[in-house]
C-alpha cells in the first residue's frame, strides 16, 4: 500500500452526477472469483457456470391424478382392478381389459396408455374372491391422457440453469430436481463498516454525555449489507484522529476485505479525514456528487497486492444517516451486486403517480423517500382490472432525519428545478426495497374471464395487436 502525493482539498474535487458516480463504479468492480458451495448454502449466490440435466425429468411416464391407469382402446364398462401402482416402486405389466389403481406421481405401468382420473369412476362391489372392481363412467380421450412423458419436464442434455442467475428457492428446487448437489457460483463481497467521530458512541450507550450521538449509521449499514448479501466485518468506531483512521483502514486491509464502507468524516471540515487518508494509500475517483442528500460521497480504490491483483473498493459515505442509507443504495448496491456477479446490478426503475405535491431544488437533483403501494386508478369501476404504483412521501426530508426512511421503498428521481411537482404527476423511482413488502394495498379484483379482460383493454383502448 504505497503512500502517494499530497492529499486533493475537498472543495477541489469536480462535482459529478450521480449516474457518472454509478458508471465509474461498476467500471472500477469485477466480479469476484467463483467458489464451490453445497446446495444448501447456495440461496442467494449467483450462478458462475451453467447446469444440465443429467437425465430426463420425469425418468418414466409418470401419473398426473389419482385414478386407475387403462388401456384406452378397452374404453368405458366394468373392470377388475389387477394391481395398485404407488410412487417409488416399480409396477407388473397391465393386460388389456384390466386396469390398475395409479397415485398421482407413480410411473404408468407397461402396457397402459392412459390414466382415467377417480372422478371419472365409480366403485363397485369386490367380487366374492376380494377382486375389487370399478366401472369407468367416462373413457381417456386419446392415449396419453393424464400421463406426463418421459422427459417432459426438462430433457437430459437440457441446460436448466445458466451462468449469471440469482439463485432463489424455486432455482434451488430445479438444481435439486437435477441432482446439482454442489455449485461453481460467485463469491460473497466482505465488506468492512467503519463509522467515523468523536461524538459518536455505542448504540448501547445510555446515559449520553453533551455533544455525544448513538451511532445509528454502522447498524443501518451492516444491515444493509446483509440485505444486499454480502457477509460484514464490524470495524466500530474511529476517533478524529489520523493515526486512528489510519489503523482501523489498515485493520480493514489484514482481514482482508473486497469492501470498505466508512460513515463520516468525508466532507470539509478540518476534522474530515478519510479522503486526504484515500488520497495517500490509493485512488480516489470522485468526493463529490451532486445529488440530494449525500453531496460529499466518495469512491476510491486502493491496489493491495500487484501480484494478485487484489484491490480494495472504498465507499467514503457521508455523517447524515439519511445521506448515508442513500448513498448506499445508489452506489454501493450495484458494486456488491456486480461482485457478486449480477449480470444487471443497477437498481430497478418504475413509474409512480405522487401522492400529493412535493417541492423541488433548485440547486441540486434530489432523491426523495417514498412509500409505494400498488392502487386502482381514480374514478374507475371495481371491477376494473389493472392498477397503478402511487407514491406516498415519507415526510419531511432534512438528511439526519431517519424516519423519512421508515417504510420507505423507493426514491423518486427529482431534477434540480424550482416550483413543485403537482399530485398525481408521473415520476421516475428507483426501488430500494423488495415491493413484496409494500403497504397492504385496497382490495383490487383479480383477473376475471378472458371475455372480461378482452372489455377493459377495449374500455382502456388498446389495439387488438
Amino acid at each position: 500500500m504505497a503512500a502517494q502525493g499530497p492529499a486533493t482539498p475537498s472543495a477541489m474535487y469536480k462535482m459529478i452526477s450521480i449516474p457518472e458516480a454509478q458508471e465509474i463504479v461498476l467500471s472500477e468492480t469485477q466480479p469476484l472469483p467463483s467458489v464451490s458451495v453445497g446446495l444448501a448454502d447456495a440461496v442467494g449466490s449467483v450462478l458462475a457456470e451453467n447446469v444440465q440435466a443429467p437425465e430426463n425429468v420425469p425418468p418414466f411416464p409418470a401419473s398426473i391424478k389419482d385414478g386407475y391407469a387403462v388401456v384406452t382402446a378397452d374404453g368405458p364398462g366394468e373392470y377388475i382392478v389387477a394391481f395398485a401402482a404407488h410412487a417409488g416402486h416399480q409396477q407388473p405389466r397391465l393386460q388389456s381389459g384390466s386396469v390398475a389403481y395409479i397415485t398421482t406421481g407413480a410411473p404408468v405401468p407397461e402396457g397402459a396408455d392412459a390414466v382415467v382420473q377417480i372422478e371419472n369412476t365409480e366403485q363397485l362391489p369386490d367380487k366374492q374372491d376380494g377382486e375389487k372392481r370399478i366401472r369407468i363412467v367416462k373413457a381417456a380421450s386419446k392415449a396419453g391422457e393424464d400421463i406426463r412423458a418421459v422427459g417432459s419436464d426438462i430433457q437430459v442434455g437440457q441446460t436448466v440453469l445458466q451462468a449469471g442467475d440469482l439463485l432463489g428457492a424455486a432455482e434451488i428446487g430445479i438444481l435439486a430436481t437435477v441432482g446439482a448437489a454442489t455449485l461453481k457460483v460467485h463469491r460473497t463481497p466482505v465488506v468492512a463498516v467503519l463509522s467515523t467521530g468523536d461524538e459518536v458512541v455505542e448504540p448501547t450507550t445510555q446515559d449520553l454525555q453533551p455533544g455525544q450521538i448513538r451511532d445509528a449509521n454502522r447498524a443501518m449499514l451492516v444491515a444493509a449489507c446483509k440485505v444486499a448479501g454480502a457477509q460484514v466485518v464490524d470495524l466500530g468506531i474511529a476517533r478524529d484522529t489520523e493515526g486512528h483512521v489510519q489503523a482501523c483502514l489498515e485493520k480493514a486491509i489484514d482481514q482482508p476485505v473486497d469492501v470498505l464502507v466508512t460513515t463520516g468524516g468525508v466532507s470539509m471540515g478540518e476534522r474530515d479525514l478519510i479522503k486526504p487518508l484515500l488520497e495517500r494509500h490509493g485512488k480516489v475517483h470522485f468526493g463529490k456528487v451532486k445529488m440530494k442528500p449525500g453531496k460529499p460521497l466518495t469512491f476510491a480504490t486502493i491496489e493491495l497486492d500487484s501480484s494478485s491483483k487484489r484491490r480494495m473498493l472504498v465507499f467514503g459515505l457521508p455523517g447524515n444517516p439519511v445521506s448515508s442509507i442513500v448513498t448506499f443504495n445508489l452506489v454501493v448496491v450495484p458494486a456488491l451486486h456486480k461482485m457478486a456477479g449480477w449480470q444487471h446490478p443497477m437498481p430497478r426503475r418504475v413509474h409512480v403517480r405522487t401522492s400529493q405535491d412535493l417541492k423541488l431544488d433548485p440547486e441540486r437533483p434530489e432523491y426523495h423517500r417514498a412509500t409505494v403501494h400498488w392502487r386502482r386508478p381514480p374514478k374507475v369501476s371495481d371491477s376494473h382490472v389493472g392498477g397503478e404504483f402511487a407514491a406516498e412521501s415519507t415526510g419531511g426530508q432534512i438528511s439526519s432525519r431517519l424516519l423519512s426512511m421508515r417504510s420507505a421503498n423507493t426514491l423518486l428521481e427529482f431534477p434540480a428545478a424550482r416550483g413543485t411537482i403537482p399530485k398525481g404527476s408521473v415520476v421516475s423511482a428507483l426501488l430500494i426495497q423488495d415491493i413484496a413488502g409494500m403497504p397492504a394495498s385496497e382490495h383490487l379484483t383479480p383477473t376475471a374471464s378472458p371475455a372480461h379482460y378482452e372489455f377493459e383493454r377495449k374500455f382502456e383502448g388498446f389495439s387488438q395487436d
